[in-house]
C-alpha cells in the first residue's frame, strides 16, 4: 500500500481520503437509517417493539376535491375496518363533481361517515390545510388518522395496525403510502422515488430523528395539532400539510413508525411525466422551510454520494490501478448492500424489488432533484387564492 501511495502526491492522498470518508458515511447512512424499516420489522417479529393494544377511538380524515369515483371505489374499505370505534370525516374541498352526493349516499349505509366542506368563497392559498383544520375541529375523538380520497388500505386491519403505534408518550405515527404498480418506465421512477423517501423518513424516525411524513398515511393526536397551532407558520405554502407539519411537531421522543404490510395504503400514481414533475416541484418547494437540522441532513447525504462517485472516477484516472480496483471494490460493496436493503424493504411493503437499477436511480435522483430545486428558486410558484 505504501508503494502505491508514494507516487500520487498530496492531491492524490486527499482524493483517497475524501473518497473513504464519503464511503464510510454512506455505509453509516444506509445501515443506520435506510435499514431502519427492516430493523423495526425484525424487532417486532421478536416481540421487542412496544405496541398499543388498547384500540382507542379514532377519527379518520379524508380531504376530497372532485373525487367521486375514488370515493365510490375506496371509501367503503375505510368504512369496513376491523376496529371497535371510529368515524370517517370526508371534507369536500370545493368539488365540482358529485363528490358530495357519493358521500351522502354512503351515509345511509354507514352511520359513522360524516361530511363537511370548505366554503367555496374561502380565500386561502392552501385549501387542503383549511380542510384538515375543519375536520380536526369537527372530530369527535382524540386521535386523527389521515389518508387521501384516492387511497385504499391494504386490508381491514390498516387502522388497527396504525393505531398500535400510539404507545404512551407518542404523538405522531408515520406509515408508508405506496402507489399501485403499473408496467411502465414512469412507474419505476415513481416507485423508486416513493420507496426511497419512505425508507428515509421512516428510518430517520426509527432512529429518533423524525423530519417528515406523508398525508396518505399519517396519524397524530388531536391535542398535538391544536397545541402547536395547527398549520400556523406554513399557510403561505400550497403544500406542506403533511411534511411541514411533521417537521414542526415531531421530535426524538414523540414519534413512532408502523411498517407492517397491513399498515400500508395504496394510491393512484400520476399518469404522465408532466403531472409527476408538477407534483415533485410542489413537494420540493416546501423543503427550504424544514428545520435547519433536517435541511443539513438532507443535503449531506446526496453530497457524500456525489463525492463517492466523483472520487471513484478521479481515483481511476489519477491513482495506480491497484487503488482504482480497491475503490471500485468498495463502491461495489456499497451497491450490493443498497440492493439488498432496498429490495428487502420493498418486498415487505408488497412491492417489486430493485437490483442493478438501483445504481441508475442512485445517480439520477440527486441530479434530478437538484435541477428541480434550482427551477423552484429561479421560477417560484405564484401564490394564488
Amino acid at each position: 500500500m505504501a508503494e502505491w501511495l508514494s507516487g500520487i502526491g498530496l492531491a492524490g492522498e486527499i482524493l483517497i481520503g475524501v473518497f473513504l470518508l464519503a464511503w464510510l458515511y454512506q455505509l453509516y447512512f444506509w445501515l443506520r437509517y435506510m435499514q431502519g424499516v427492516n430493523r423495526w420489522r425484525r424487532r417486532k417479529s421478536k416481540g421487542r417493539v412496544t405496541l398499543n393494544e388498547e384500540q382507542p377511538p379514532v377519527s379518520v380524515i379524508v380531504c376530497a376535491r372532485n373525487e367521486e369515483q375514488n370515493l365510490s371505489d375506496y371509501l367503503p374499505q375505510l368504512l369496513s375496518q376491523h376496529y371497535p370505534k371510529y368515524e370517517v370525516i370526508v371534507v369536500d374541498d370545493g368539488s365540482e363533481d358529485d363528490t358530495r352526493l357519493v358521500v351522502e349516499r354512503l351515509q345511509h349505509r354507514y352511520k359513522n361517515l360524516r361530511l363537511t366542506f370548505v366554503p367555496h368563497d374561502a380565500r386561502v392559498i392552501s385549501s387542503k390545510k383549511l380542510a384538515v383544520t375543519l375536520a380536526a375541529k369537527a372530530a369527535q375523538y382524540d386521535y386523527l388518522l389521515l389518508t387521501d380520497a384516492d387511497c385504499r388500505p391494504e386490508s381491514n386491519m390498516w387502522m388497527a395496525n396504525m393505531m398500535q403505534g400510539f404507545t404512551p408518550g407518542t404523538e405522531v405515527v408515520l406509515g408508508f403510502g405506496a402507489y399501485f404498480e403499473r408496467k411502465s418506465v414512469l412507474d419505476r421512477f415513481i416507485q423508486y422515488d416513493t420507496l426511497f423517501a419512505g425508507m428515509q423518513y421512516m428510518g430517520m424516525a426509527a432512529a429518533h430523528h423524525p423530519y417528515m411524513g406523508v398525508g396518505r398515511n399519517l396519524a397524530y393526536r388531536k391535542d398535538t395539532f391544536f397545541r402547536n397551532n395547527g398549520f400556523a407558520g406554513m399557510l403561505d405554502s400550497r403544500s406542506g400539510d403533511d411534511d411541514l407539519f411533521v417537521n414542526k411537531v415531531a421530535n426524538s421522543k414523540n414519534t413512532a413508525i408502523v411498517a407492517t404490510r397491513e399498515s400500508v395504503t395504496w394510491s393512484i400514481e400520476k399518469q404522465s411525466w408532466k403531472e409527476w414533475l408538477q407534483q415533485k416541484l410542489r413537494h420540493l418547494s416546501v423543503s427550504p422551510k424544514y428545520k435547519t437540522s433536517s435541511k443539513m441532513f438532507l443535503t449531506f447525504e446526496p453530497l457524500t454520494r456525489a463525492l463517492l462517485y466523483g472520487g471513484l472516477i478521479a481515483t481511476a484516472i489519477i491513482c495506480p490501478w491497484q487503488i482504482g480496483i480497491a475503490a471500485a471494490g468498495l463502491a461495489t460493496a456499497r451497491l450490493v448492500w443498497q440492493m439488498t436493503i432496498v429490495s428487502t424493504t420493498a418486498h415487505g411493503f408488497g412491492l417489486r424489488g430493485y437490483y442493478l437499477s438501483v445504481l441508475f436511480f442512485d445517480i439520477f435522483f440527486p441530479l434530478f432533484n437538484l435541477m428541480l430545486m434550482l427551477h423552484n428558486s429561479l421560477f417560484p410558484q405564484r401564490r394564488r387564492w
